[in-house]
């Protein structure tokens, strides 16, 4: 039976001592090239694993400052924003004083009104734009720019409050975000390896749109406190503007009232001398009336008196034209009685003439004494309206204060409302 042996490659001796030499080089530069690789992966494992906690470490360094810093500016935000609301109290409440005051001046404006009406009821010569009627005038002048000022300084704090609101609003933005930054920078500041909530997030190398450097961060932050910090330096110079209006308005209307009144008791102390001078006069007047009705009455009786001489005289001279003849002799008797006669007529005429100018004296003293009356009149008309009017101004004169009231402006109490003014 034949055998088929199967052709295979004969290789040389020395081809096979080259193979088992390759093999053995290759297997030796191979171990080498491992040995390298693993001394080289335990250098880099150990490099990357200091790394990486060098890196764990300064960043926890790094947010723990951060931390600190956050909690800095918190805490000078928080002490700005505890300033800024007690600078808000404080101006709404000398804004809120400053109202009632200006709402107060309405009662001498119309006390002031209420006067010079009463004032038109005046009459005749008494009518005169006198020192009380200035004064009444000026303190109505002064009375409403004293509401311009007031109504202005309103009007300022109403501005300001509204600047103040507003970075308050900055302030206390800038606050809450301080408080979410703080709060996250905390909980990352906490992370470990072996927390729970860690985990690959997509694309965490991207920069958020709307960052800012740490200065930028700083200068909006110090911005928000220096824009704060000037608004409550000009609230607190409008509240000395505020005080110091209250103050001076105070003072001037005072002065103004203290010189009308002077002026009133000054009117009303002229009145009071003219109408005693009237009253004397008419005093004298009706005298002077009574005695010369008196004297007409004895002129009148002197007429009546000079009747009978005359007719006695008369009737003689009559009687003796019927003497007869040649004793139709113009004697001594005759001549006598003829000037006893026109002595009696003479003496008639003077006393009529006397007596036509007695009643008009007469006359003339009671048109003097109705003029007196009705000047007496307009006195007492006028003068009783001037201490009506002060009177009505008795409504400016504060209360008197109760011993509760007392005891508080002793004690300080009651000052403290209006020191936040000063």
């Amino acid at each position: 039976m034949a055998t088929e042996v199967r052709q295979v490659v004969r290789h040389q001796p020395p081809d096979w001592f080259t193979e088992c030499y390759t093999q053995s080089t290759n297997a030796e530069r191979q171990r080498s090239a491992s040995h390298q690789v693993r001394q080289e992966s335990r250098f880099l494992r150990n490099e990357t694993d200091s790394q990486t906690k060098w890196d764990q470490y300064s960043n926890d360094v790094r947010l723990a400052d951060r931390v600190d810093h956050i909690r800095k500016w918190k805490e000078i935000l928080e002490r700005t924003l505890g300033q800024l609301d007690q600078e808000i109290a404080d101006l709404s409440e000398a804004k809120e004083l400053t109202e009632q005051t200006l709402e107060a001046k309405n009662l001498p404006t119309d006390v002031a009104i209420e006067c010079l009406t009463l004032r038109e009821g005046r009459k005749n010569i008494d009518v005169v734009q006198d020192e009380p009627e200035n004064q009444l005038h000026k303190e109505v002048e002064v009375i409403d720019g004293i509401k311009k000022i007031l109504q202005q300084r309103v009007a300022d704090s109403f501005e300001q409050l509204c600047l103040l609101q507003e970075a308050r609003q900055q302030v206390q933005a800038d606050l809450q975000d301080k408080n979410i930054a703080l709060g996250i920078d905390i909980d990352q500041y906490n992370l470990s390896d072996r927390s729970s909530n860690i985990s690959y997030k997509p694309d965490a190398l991207r920069v958020p749109k709307g960052s800012t450097t740490p200065l930028q961060w700083e200068d909006f932050s110090r911005y928000n406190k220096e824009r704060a910090e000037a608004e409550m330096r000009s609230s607190n110079r409008l509240r000395e503007q505020i005080h110091h209006t209250l103050h001076q308005t105070a003072n001037d209307q005072e002065a103004q009232k203290q010189a009308t009144e002077y002026a009133f008791r000054k009117r009303i102390h002229e009145f009071e001398r003219a109408k005693d001078e009237l009253e004397w006069q008419k005093k004298n007047t009706e005298d002077e009336i009574a005695e010369l009705e008196n004297d007409i009455r004895g002129i009148e009786e002197a007429i009546r008196n000079k009747i009978r001489p005359t007719k006695k005289a008369e009737t003689r001279l009559e009687n003796r034209t019927y003497r007869p003849n040649v004793e139709l002799c113009r004697d001594a008797p005759q001549y006598g009685l003829v000037d006893e006669v026109k002595q009696l007529y003479a003496s008639k005429h003077a006393l009529e003439e006397k007596l036509k100018q007695s009643q008009h004296a007469l006359d003339g003293l009671y048109k003097n004494l109705q003029r007196l009356n009705d000047d007496i009149a307009l006195k007492a008309n006028s003068l009783r309206l001037d201490n009506q009017c002060l009177d009505v101004r008795k409504k400016l004169n504060p209360a008197p204060k109760t011993n509760v009231e007392h005891n508080l402006t002793l004690t300080g109490i009651e000052r403290m409302k209006s020191s936040i003014l000063a």
